[in-house]
């Protein structure tokens, strides 16, 4: 019997045009009129580790693709630092669309894009999740009902949590944004450790 189940690359490429064409966001307007891309997420649709971060930057949405500005290169350093190459993973926004003055995303913009970000986590079904931020580990805590709900990334940062998906347990390790160690160098040595956390699933 002929397997008719698009593979994960297809899914998630079906998936991504359903974004793109989400006119009821109220960040569809605004991508238009600032001539921006929707950015969906890029990298290994097996991947075992899969990164999210809050919403698009001005050079992502420029872009289409996402941690491409500063942050994003303190990310590729980051992840080589455990050995890792950016296309060995799997690296998405909560949100898929810029938000104006990169504000927060706001409650009803989180509620219209999170059905695509689980869509996205149940085609990849990655080992691991590590969020970038506290936006996205508060996220990921709550979709998935974690005990650790309402603690403070700053307790949290670097450690292997775990939580249990449609498909099975995985673990989900809170780690600051990249953008923090542009700022400030103790916080890139934090961040340099705290990566360490990941390389058990390279």
């Amino acid at each position: 019997m002929v397997d008719l189940i698009p593979d994960k690359k297809t899914q998630l490429e079906q998936i991504a045009e359903e974004a793109r064409a989400l006119t009821a966001s109220p960040l569809y307007e605004y991508r238009i009129q600032n001539n921006y891309h929707m950015v969906f997420g890029e990298g290994d649709p097996d991947a075992a580790i899969l990164l999210i971060g809050e919403a698009p930057g001005e050079w992502e949405a420029k872009k289409g693709q996402p941690f491409v500005g500063a942050s994003g290169r303190m990310l590729n350093e980051l992840l080589a630092g455990i050995g890792l190459a950016r296309d060995k993973v799997y690296i998405t926004n909560v949100v898929k669309d810029r938000p104006p003055a990169n504000r927060d995303p706001n409650k009803a913009e989180i509620e219209l894009y999170t059905p695509f970000l689980l869509r996205q986590i149940e085609v990849i079904q990655p080992q691991v999740i590590a969020t970038l931020g506290r936006f996205a580990m508060d996220f990921i805590f709550a979709t998935f009902d974690m005990p650790q709900q309402g603690e403070k990334i700053s307790a949290l940062h670097g450690k292997v949590l775990t939580a249990q998906t449609p498909y099975g347990e995985i673990a989900v390790v809170p780690l600051f944004h990249p953008a923090v160690a542009l700022y400030n160098q103790s916080q890139k040595q934090t961040l340099v450790e705290d990566f360490q956390a990941l390389k058990r699933f390279v």
